[in-house]
């Protein structure tokens, strides 16, 4: 982390007072990444050390930049070292919004609004900005070409099916790969490809998204992205919720370039097959290979989504051996077993006042971890503070600023990933953590919410927040 401290100092003229990991933004890519932070100022340092990536990461930036497109700043960097520094754009993913906004499978009228502000950015990215980027840098490949495609029909046939045990007969399988590959390729394939657009990859600032991890763009086809986002498993969007942010998407489009809507739809669902494939390939790699059993949890969302498209959708070329595998997918006792077991580890957290009542444990698993707050600088004794509560902005600031507080919250985040990570790995479904302090109205509500975004940013986990006081306050 030397380099990254190094580099912070470099742009900002000062040492970072706090650096702490940010474990949840991790997932598969195996990126250190850090958040770097002192004198109200923070930024994200980045490790990782494959420098082709790396280069191809840092020219999108700038040339993203340079267009207006609302990606993150790059401060500075060292390539020999792996490392950058990068604009800091908060915690809030698209993913962890749509979860805040959707009750019993039906998505709020905020989530829908968010996702059509990331839909009509998609097309500048592809048309408008793409149009002029330096593709020599992708890494590893220039275009989604033949080879780009045969490794992720490969990658899902190895360690998806394989893994899975799913029997299927390797020639005829080999055909129809090489039947959807010419197909997939008569697309016009001339536009920038953002490779993993997904709920994720995109932050949420202000109500507005900026957008992370191209570093594998490269050209392709326009529908690629589009299917990304909306068949992204986890994210689950309801059907009509697709075909109306589809509708606008190509809406969209046609601002910068003449839309045939027949020509588009007859490859669209060709690239959601594909793009669906290769997420499966990374499951079975990650969950039944690596053994990391939270990356199948996304499974049965794969699953739900292979199932709708065999009941809504008729490819206009015949796969009938990789239709045979998809059917026995959904039929593998296996798969089936995933699915079942598939209800996410819930975490409930709670923040309280000492003086009155702790939460109850409402699961039967022993009420988990209570910490104590009272230790930290109490923000309820500075007038200006008082009616104010840990979820408001001059209360989080002034938290923010003490370094007992982040060295406090730190080890709290050490211990609750761990029993996460053991949780989700034997099986457990539920977790509770309670803070308490003098009030239940400053510290605690801030710690409660600083650990429900850092366990949101994580997969296969369910997270409910409960404020024993405010919600007193607020009857």
């Amino acid at each position: 982390m030397e380099v990254l401290k190094r580099l912070f100092e470099q742009h900002y003229r000062f040492q970072p007072e706090q650096v702490h990991p940010l474990q949840g933004q991790l997932g598969g890519s195996g990126r250190a990444i850090v958040r770097l932070a002192g004198q109200g100022i923070s930024a994200i340092g980045i490790l990782y050390s494959v420098r082709e990536e790396n280069i191809a990461f840092l020219e999108f930036s700038k040339h993203f930049r340079r267009h207006g497109l609302p990606v993150p700043e790059i401060y500075k960097e060292d390539l020999d070292e792996g490392a950058y520094l990068e604009e800091d754009l908060g915690d809030s993913t698209l993913y962890e919004f749509l979860v805040q906004n959707r009750s019993e499978g039906a998505v709020a009228l905020p989530a829908l609004e968010a996702y059509r502000r990331v839909v009509a950015v998609l097309p500048r990215f592809q048309v408008e900005v793409g149009r002029n980027l330096n593709y020599k840098v992708c890494y590893p490949r220039a275009s989604f070409d033949r080879q780009s495609i045969a490794w992720d029909l490969n990658y899902f046939k190895y360690y998806f099916l394989r893994l899975a045990g799913i029997s299927f007969n390797e020639q005829a399988l080999e055909h129809d790969f090489g039947r959807l590959t010419k197909f997939l390729l008569s697309a016009d394939r001339d536009y920038f490809l953002y490779r993993d657009f997904q709920s994720r990859n995109i932050m949420l600032r202000d109500g507005q998204p900026f957008f992370l991890d191209y570093q594998g763009g490269r050209k392709g086809a326009l529908q690629y992205d589009i299917a990304s986002l909306l068949y992204d498993g986890k994210a689950d969007l309801p059907p009509e919720m697709r075909q109306s942010l589809l509708d606008y998407y190509l809406e969209c489009l046609g601002d910068y370039v003449n839309v045939n809507r027949e020509a588009f739809m007859e490859h669209f669902y060709a690239y959601v097959y594909v793009r669906i494939m290769q997420a499966m390939g990374a499951y079975g790699f990650r969950g039944f290979y690596e053994r990391k059993s939270h990356f199948l949890q996304s499974v049965p969302y794969a699953l739900k989504n292979l199932r709708w498209l065999a009941h809504n959708v008729k490819l206009s070329i015949d796969v009938p051996a990789l239709l045979d595998a998809f059917h026995s997918m959904l039929a593998s006792e296996k798969l089936q077993g995933l699915a079942s077991s598939a209800e996410p580890l819930k975490v409930r957290i709670f923040s309280f006042s000492f003086h009155r009542q702790m939460p109850a444990d409402e699961s039967g698993n022993g009420g988990g971890y209570i910490f104590d707050a009272r230790s930290l600088p109490n923000p309820g004794r500075e007038e200006q503070f008082r009616a104010l509560t840990g979820k408001d902005e001059p209360v989080i600031a002034y938290l923010n600023q003490q370094v007992s507080v982040h060295q406090y919250l730190a080890n709290v985040l050490s211990l609750v990933d761990g029993s996460v990570a053991g949780y989700q790995r034997r099986g457990f479904k539920n977790l509770m953590v309670s803070f308490g302090c003098t009030g239940g109205q400053h510290r605690s509500v801030f710690l409660a919410e600083q650990l429900a975004k850092h366990v949101r940013a994580g997969s296969g986990v369910e997270v409910v927040v409960r404020h024993i006081e405010l919600e007193k306050m607020n009857k």
